[in-house]
């Protein structure tokens, strides 16, 4: 079995939206998408998806999107995005899902010997409102994390999802990935809680020139929005 992970959809199957304004890597980004899913997924294999799946504003509008999803090999993992609008009581959105895919949202899943974590996240600093809600969503990882390790069983692989990226990666050093001097709440909970791999999504652009893979504390933690990776899903696992 093998765990890919390509994020951040931004899906309008029933009203297409022109999203190539952001930039050439979306030009016919879902046909080449929905190529490379269908060469690279097999029914064995997880894909997850880390947030901002659909564009719609009303629930019923991402059925088409989350049908779209649902018609790829394999099982599927999604949490919200902070686009994801439409999301709203996870009990109708566990529904809408579908029979191979499963929502997770501050919570865990067990599939076979693999337990996938996560939270939709936030954005670091700024005002004290934003401050809160970035508290609050440390709070909801750490939730995530602690269901995680009650489904944990010996010989389990530990996967974490968020939407925003657990940390800025800029602003780590070589030295304190070397030493693993680097501290940070969301980083000392997921190395605590000896995870295998970190996924999140969030940021795009033609001009990124970060890494696709950062190891901390001896945890490789990947971004995987879909424009970043040209469209095909990273590799994150294999068990």
């Amino acid at each position: 079995m093998k765990i890919y992970a390509l994020s951040d959809w931004h899906l309008s199957i029933n009203n297409p939206k022109p999203m190539d304004i952001f930039g050439g890597a979306w030009t016919n980004y879902v046909d080449e998408m929905t190529q490379n899913l269908n060469d690279i997924l097999t029914d064995e294999d997880i894909l997850l998806i880390a947030g901002d799946i659909s564009w719609a504003m009303q629930i019923e509008n991402a059925q088409p999107d989350l049908d779209f999803i649902a018609s790829f090999k394999g099982k599927k993992v999604i949490l919200r995005g902070n686009h994801d609008y439409w999301w709203k009581a996870i009990s109708v959105v566990r529904k809408m899902a579908g029979e191979n895919t499963f929502v997770i949202q501050n919570d865990s899943i067990k599939i076979g010997n693999v337990v996938i974590a996560g939270s939709r996240g936030w954005v670091e600093g700024g005002d004290e409102e934003n401050q809160k809600i970035y508290a609050r969503e440390v709070l909801r990882i750490k939730m995530s994390l602690d269901d995680a390790q009650k489904k944990r069983q010996e010989g389990d692989k530990l996967i974490i999802m968020t939407h925003y990226p657990p940390f800025d990666a800029r602003k780590v050093t070589k030295e304190q990935i070397e030493n693993g001097t680097f501290t940070h709440p969301v980083v000392d909970a997921i190395t605590k809680a000896n995870a295998d791999a970190v996924v999140y999504g969030h940021i795009h652009g033609q001009h990124y020139k970060g890494e696709i893979k950062t190891v901390v504390n001896n945890i490789p933690y990947y971004l995987s929005s879909c424009d970043i990776l040209q469209n095909k899903p990273v590799l994150v696992l294999e068990v």
